[in-house]
């Protein structure tokens, strides 16, 4: 869906992306079905009570968004809405979108082909060679190179992509410099390139925000190439959701000696393609086809009287730890299918669902 968003519609949009238990997919699920984002935050106290909750969530105030939206302002930064035209097309493709990004630098950037390559923080001096090298010719060739400005494979990439346009996407705000010694790889980013964060200004990067990175790293990208990853590593998590997006994933192989190289190696075992050099990339992008939005259409409310207590516990009952689809819910209730959203909504913003991408469920 693309939006032409009035300033008070931007505002709500943010204040709903930043709402207690609303996700990117509960922010989807409530666009649907409301169609204008503050007629979904009206919604938000009415919803919590059906799913059984006796406070209404957590909603930003109008202060507190117009403190967010000043300081983006102050650093030079963009809010970008994931409905707007501007917004990236190959994340507007993910299913879904990240609801907002903040962006300082050049975020045109940001619509051009990208590639990602990510790897070790503690990374070898041959494989930050290698990935300063690879950024470089990739970026002569045409194409943009993201990461993450960690420590190692990421900050090697970027320095070597500086020069034809790199972009960063960080684990906290748009201005949270990590770690401390990448302040002057941060300036020349702003300065020549593009940083993108999902979270508000000032926010410092939490261990739980790196998946939500790395799945802004893999959407952005047509391929990914993993340099140098351990088997329990970041970079492998990256590589999994840029599969499961519809990316190619790339790897290259190092030695059996190193820890660093399992995990590149094992992707390589597992399908992925090998990777020694540009050339292998760029005949990989060759290949590759465009990227889709996924088809949304407006779904409209479920009207408070049609809410139905007992199938909201059916439905609570039915989910568990293990994912499954809205459709298998539809089946096993018997239900229509707006009803079933509608349950699961409720129980997502009380805390008792997970509403996962590719129309899933989990019990939280």
């Amino acid at each position: 869906m693309r939006w032409e968003l009035t300033p008070q519609a931007r505002r709500d949009w943010l204040r709903l992306a930043r709402s207690e238990g609303v996700g990117a997919v509960t922010f989807e699920q409530l666009i649907r079905r409301y169609a204008e984002p503050g007629r979904a935050l009206a919604a938000l106290p009415e919803l919590a009570r059906r799913g059984g909750r006796s406070q209404a969530p957590a909603i930003p105030t109008v202060e507190e968004i117009e403190a967010e939206l000043a300081a983006g302002q102050a650093l030079g930064a963009r809010l970008i809405c994931s409905g707007e035209a501007d917004f990236p097309r190959s994340l507007a493709a993910l299913d879904p979108p990240p609801p907002v990004l903040w962006v300082r630098g050049d975020f045109s950037l940001l619509h051009r082909s990208i590639v990602a390559i990510v790897g070790a923080r503690v990374a070898s001096a041959s494989g930050q060679r290698f990935a300063r090298g690879l950024a470089a010719e990739l970026g002569q060739a045409g194409h943009v190179i993201v990461s993450g400005m960690a420590r190692g494979i990421d900050g090697a990439a970027h320095e070597g992509a500086l020069e034809h346009g790199t972009v960063a996407v960080l684990g906290g705000g748009v201005d949270d410099i990590y770690p401390h010694e990448h302040h002057d790889l941060y300036r020349r980013l702003t300065e020549q390139g593009c940083v993108v964060a999902e979270h508000p200004p000032g926010r410092q990067a939490q261990a739980r925000d790196f998946p939500r990175r790395n799945r802004i790293i893999a959407g952005l990208s047509r391929a990914v190439v993993v340099v140098e990853a351990e088997l329990r590593s970041g970079s492998l998590i990256t590589a999994r959701l840029a599969a499961e997006q519809g990316r190619e994933v790339l790897a290259v192989p190092g030695s059996p000696l190193d820890p660093r190289a399992r995990g590149a190696n094992d992707l390589i075992r597992q399908g992925a393609a090998l990777c020694e050099g540009a050339e292998d990339v760029l005949r990989t992008l060759e290949t590759l086809g465009g990227l889709r939005e996924p088809s949304a259409t407006y779904e409209g409310p479920c009207p408070a009287e049609d809410s139905d207590p007992t199938l909201t516990q059916r439905v609570a009952d039915l989910l568990s730890p293990t994912p499954v689809s809205r459709d298998e819910l539809v089946r096993a209730t018997g239900r229509a299918p707006g009803a079933v959203a509608a349950a699961l909504l409720e129980l997502a913003l009380v805390g008792r669902a997970e509403l996962l991408p590719g129309g899933m469920a989990a019990a939280a």
